[in-house]
């Protein structure tokens, strides 16, 4: 299929206007305009709202804050057991999607974009597991509700994103995404689609997932490399990575920090944490960014010349040195702004957050990391 040098420039050019300094289009790998290049652009900046269908509702005043900033796009998980008759009763699903219209009609309000995001939990991942023929009918008994709520809005304001981290073999999942994929493109027809590969959506997953026939869709990978950086100070103290905190970004052997950490961990008798630092370490020599972690998904779009969208990446902020989570969120979305793929930050205001839990508002460093600003974060 010849590519649409014309989608992409007015892809950048909206992106210009609307969200802040101009893309270089030359940059970007040139592609077939199979989303419209309107959605894309909304698609550009995001931030995930998670535990908002559970009751966690942001404050209008942040929502309006961030849209001020640039945010463009809210990526709404909705628990999938909420939604799914084997789980729950009509009456909590129809509450579920009550609030989802809810949260819909108020961000479309203020001018997001939304992707409804199919998120599941561990009950659904076993049974996806053990029976995936009744996983796939609880899936589309999900997005047959999703869909009655989702139909009413602009197909340019609100997108469908199938299953968050599918948690199956991978051949399995190419052939029910396929499956699951045809049937919602019957029940919203001109709504975008989200997809990913199996493996928590890693960029280096994406290789062996392809594209799907529906040329209006978008595949998402979630990113967290290297994870004893961003997961360091673990909430579960089974993790190994409970053991690890302070560790800095970029990682790198002689960095007298980091080699303070590796004999603390020898000396606590940290084998695990201590072999899972060995690894990253070594896998920064060569080439220690951002970049090394995310070049498959480039070469996979490359390929196959199909949008791409980090739709969840983020540092556990109880662990990390504040610098080094700001320099990794700054490099995570340049990469991004570089090659033209949309970002979603995780999340808004829990261990990832972007919001300051002292004032209740948006981080400045945080959203001047994520936004590209050159101006040089406070020092605090």
């Amino acid at each position: 299929m010849a590519a649409s040098r014309r989608g992409l420039l007015a892809a950048a050019m909206l992106l210009s206007i609307s969200f802040g300094p101009p893309v270089h289009a030359d940059a970007c790998v040139p592609l077939p305009q199979t989303v419209a290049p309107a959605r894309l652009a909304a698609l550009s900046r995001g931030f995930n709202a998670d535990g908002w269908i559970n009751g966690e509702v942001p404050s209008r005043e942040l929502l309006q804050q961030l849209r001020k900033a640039g945010m463009s796009h809210v990526r709404l998980p909705v628990p999938a057991e909420r939604v799914m008759p084997r789980f729950a009763a009509k009456a909590e699903r129809d509450e579920t999607l009550g609030v989802l219209d809810k949260a819909l009609k108020q961000l479309t309000a203020l001018g997001y974009a939304t992707s409804v995001d199919l998120h599941p939990g561990d009950r659904f991942n076993r049974l996806h597991k053990e029976d995936p023929d009744a996983a796939l009918r609880e899936m589309q008994q999900a997005w047959s509700g999703l869909a009655g709520v989702i139909r009413p809005y602009s197909p340019d304001r609100v997108f469908a994103e199938l299953l968050n981290e599918p948690d199956i073999d991978a051949d399995r999942w190419q052939s029910e995404v396929e499956t699951l994929a045809a049937f919602v493109r019957k029940l919203l027809p001109t709504t975008t689609l989200i997809v990913g590969p199996v493996n928590w959506q890693r960029a280096d997953s994406l290789p062996r997932f392809r594209p799907l026939a529906d040329p209006d869709v978008v595949y998402a990978i979630h990113f967290y490399d290297p994870m004893v950086f961003t997961h360091q100070a673990h909430w579960d103290a089974q993790d190994p990575l409970h053991d690890i905190i302070d560790l800095p970004y970029p990682i790198d052997a002689g960095d007298p920090r980091v080699q303070a950490i590796r004999r603390d961990l020898q000396a606590r008798g940290a084998t695990k944490a201590l072999g899972m630092l060995d690894v990253a370490i070594a896998a920064a020599r060569d080439k220690p960014g951002a970049d090394r972690w995310l070049a498959p998904a480039l070469a996979w779009q490359q390929q196959f010349e199909r949008p791409v969208i980090v739709n969840e990446f983020g540092v556990l902020k109880a662990g990390a040195p504040r610098q080094s989570r700001l320099r990794w969120l700054a490099e995570v979305t340049a990469y991004a702004r570089e090659h033209c793929w949309g970002w979603t930050h995780w999340e808004l205001a829990q261990g990832f957050g972007l919001v300051d839990r002292s004032t209740g508002r948006a981080d400045p460093d945080v959203m001047r990391a994520l936004l590209g600003d050159t101006t040089r974060p406070s020092r605090r």
